[in-house]
């Protein structure tokens, strides 16, 4: 009888757990300049269908394909948002822990900024000024050093005599590592040490235009570009680094500066002329599809004009659209859930 009532209330207690795991409500994670897009059409699918709205969280892109290629199961995501390409590394990740059927959506893409509050002057800076702003090394006199620039008008007499403060994401972040290529990498390059530097000795070559100076200067805000803006906005001479759909949804408090003499706008980015700008994803993971209820149909929300179209929601939240003949190889390769490929 007691061996009886011990294997009883076992089954009860797998019967919990199994209950406790069953899940019938999308779960994604990821980027945090995807997340307001996300939202977005998470939203209008819990108010136009019978299934639960997804639940986001914004991990920031690195975070987010650590916790999708975690394995499969309904104790991890279904989805992850990204504001760069997957990495070979975390497919091979995946791969390791039986994640191994993914489709690759492109969305869209985004402007990086560095913007400030309204009542303070508007920057015009270049990828040089910007790198020696906030590199960790920088070169003087010929030589390597740790970076000695306390004002914007150190840098270049033109600049702002103002203390260089920037709030910007941590290396978690798509948004830091597309700035660390999109700015960094093409600013050091546009001093002639740097470029010497590369054909001397690649490996140093990289540390230089990858490291973020560690004295203040520079700070790691996180990753809610929301609590940046707020920051921007109490202290209106510091620069915030983000994605332009948070300057787009906030431009009665903050302002864009320009970049090689162009200004963050959508028809710049769209265009091309703002040369700061990158592609956003997002990533499915295949084994979950009809498991957890609703993920073929959100995503079909996500690809259609309605949503991410030229006149769809999401260019009023910012979303820069894809040309129309890549938007729809992208909807049609959501729909048939195809295998990436690198």
């Amino acid at each position: 009888m007691i061996k009886k009532t011990l294997t009883l209330a076992a089954l009860a207690v797998v019967a919990t757990a199994g209950a406790a795991e069953a899940r019938d409500q999308i779960r994604i994670v990821g980027s945090s300049t995807v997340y307001p897009f996300s939202t977005t059409v998470a939203e209008n699918f819990g108010k136009t269908t019978d299934f639960k709205t997804p639940v986001i969280e914004s991990t920031g892109s690195g975070g987010g394909l650590k916790l999708f290629c975690a394995g499969v199961g309904t104790e991890h995501p279904d989805m992850t948002n990204s504001s760069r390409r997957i990495k070979k590394s975390e497919v091979e990740t995946c791969a390791k822990n039986g994640v191994t059927d993914i489709t690759e959506v492109k969305i869209g893409f985004d402007g990086i900024v560095l913007a400030n509050g309204k009542n303070a002057p508007l920057f015009n800076l270049n990828k040089g000024q910007i790198f020696q702003a906030l590199a960790k090394e920088v070169p003087v006199d010929g030589k390597w050093v740790a970076n000695p620039y306390k004002s914007w008008s150190d840098i270049d007499a033109s600049l702002p005599a103002e203390e260089i403060e920037v709030l910007g994401p941590p290396p978690t972040s798509g948004t830091r590592d597309a700035f660390v290529e999109l700015v960094m990498e093409e600013g050091c390059l546009e001093l002639p040490a740097c470029a010497e530097l590369k054909k001397a000795d690649a490996d140093k070559f990289k540390q230089v235009f990858g490291s973020m100076r560690e004295d203040g200067a520079f700070i790691e805000a996180g990753e809610n570009d929301n609590l940046i803006v707020q920051k921007l906005d109490a202290n209106p001479l510091a620069l915030g680094i983000f994605g332009f759909s948070f300057l787009d949804q906030n431009s009665d408090k903050i302002q864009g500066s320009n970049i090689e003499g162009v200004s963050p706008t959508f028809e710049a980015i769209a265009s091309g002329e703002y040369k700061v700008s990158r592609p956003l994803f997002f990533y499915i993971k295949d084994a979950h599809v009809g498991t957890i209820p609703g993920i073929k149909e959100y995503v079909a929300e996500f690809t259609a004009d309605k949503a991410w179209g030229p006149e769809g929601y999401l260019a009023d939240k910012g979303l820069i659209p894809l040309p129309d003949d890549m938007r729809a190889e992208m909807a049609k390769q959501a729909a048939d859930l195809a295998p990436l490929s690198l």
